[in-house]
């Protein structure tokens, strides 16, 4: 299973900074609100999207 969430859902949930870094992204990055990233089911339930 695959799970998307955008740069903006995850900043609304808490989750950006972890986010950031599981892609490499960093705080000089532009990153716009819509963009997707696509998270394994492992990842999801690290970052507690999932249980």
């Amino acid at each position: 299973m695959k799970i998307i969430i955008t740069q903006k859902e995850a900043a609304d949930k808490g989750i950006w900074t972890e986010i950031m870094g599981m892609f490499g992204v960093t705080k000089e990055d532009e990153v716009w609100g819509n963009e997707e990233f696509i998270l394994t089911e492992e990842q999801a339930r690290q970052v507690g999207l999932i249980k």
